[in-house]
């Protein structure tokens, strides 16, 4: 008789739009072989308030009381705890499904650490389309990678690139281009609007050679992003609108691309690269 295999225990690093509703689908059941373990908080009272409808007896714990208690951990917390949520993790030999892709860039050291832990950083398609795209041309030559983005004005607001430069777009009427540089270098200006530039960065050319504009569109209420590839195997064009979620910055997608990145981790069928 062959034994029921256990759930995978997952800690949940930030309790916003996204991890909420991620913590619903695995307390609800549709996601099998999976069970909340831990979550963490800023706010820890006001996280177990949200937790009570669905998950009261899951406990809300301080980042650094999390590893013990899972064998995965979903970080979808500021980037400023990017280190403190992954690093013990992969140094465990465990797996992080990360968010706060751009601090990627900053941290490269964790890469290392999980292929010598033989732990394991997964990266979800959050907001984006055609990584799978991306990564199978990435086996041949990648010319360019041009992403353009636009964001409603508010979706934008208070990102450090706009201050250090002074440009303010509160009362723009029209689109104004607000930056015209490489993933990495967007990654520092806007650390909470474009984790996108850097997953497409890592799948393809590297965020140095990605090429990125932003613009700040008052018109819009949907986050957009066009992608431009040019590969020796395929030319290839991509545009996706994506709905915001109660969070301006984050698109409603983003959580449900979390959850399909898990159901596959357990799926007896698998559809993509």
């Amino acid at each position: 008789m062959t034994r029921p295999t256990p759930p995978i225990r997952v800690a949940i690093a930030g309790l916003g739009a996204i991890g909420l509703k991620v913590a619903k689908a695995i307390a609800s059941g549709d996601l099998d072989g999976f069970a909340v373990a831990a979550v963490s908080a800023r706010d820890q009272e006001a996280a177990r308030a949200r937790l009570a409808p669905i998950a009261p007896d899951v406990p809300v714990v301080t980042i650094a009381d999390l590893e013990p208690l899972a064998d995965l951990v979903i970080e979808c917390a500021p980037a400023a705890h990017f280190e403190a949520i992954v690093g013990p993790f992969v140094r465990a030999g465990k797996t992080a499904l990360v968010l706060s892709i751009g601090a990627i860039l900053t941290h490269e050291g964790l890469i290392g650490e999980a292929k010598a832990h033989g732990g394991q950083i997964i990266v979800p398609s959050g907001a984006l389309l055609g990584l799978d795209a991306v990564t199978a041309a990435a086996e041949g030559e990648i010319a360019s990678v041009t992403m353009v983005t636009r964001k409603p004005v508010k979706g934008l607001l208070g990102a450090p690139h706009l201050v250090t430069h002074g440009i303010d777009i509160s009362a723009i009427t029209e689109p104004q281009r607000v930056f015209v540089g490489s993933a990495r270098e967007a990654a520092v200006g806007f650390p909470a609007n474009l984790n996108v530039a850097v997953a497409l960065a890592l799948a393809g050319v590297g965020p140095d050679r990605t090429t990125l504009e932003i613009w700040a569109d008052p018109a819009l209420t949907r986050n957009t992003h066009a992608i431009i590839v040019e590969a020796d195997s395929a030319t290839f064009r991509m545009s996706i609108e994506n709905v915001p979620s109660e969070n301006p910055k984050t698109g409603r997608i983003t959580a449900l691309a979390v959850i399909a990145a898990l159901r596959k981790m357990t799926a007896p069928l698998r559809v993509g690269t």
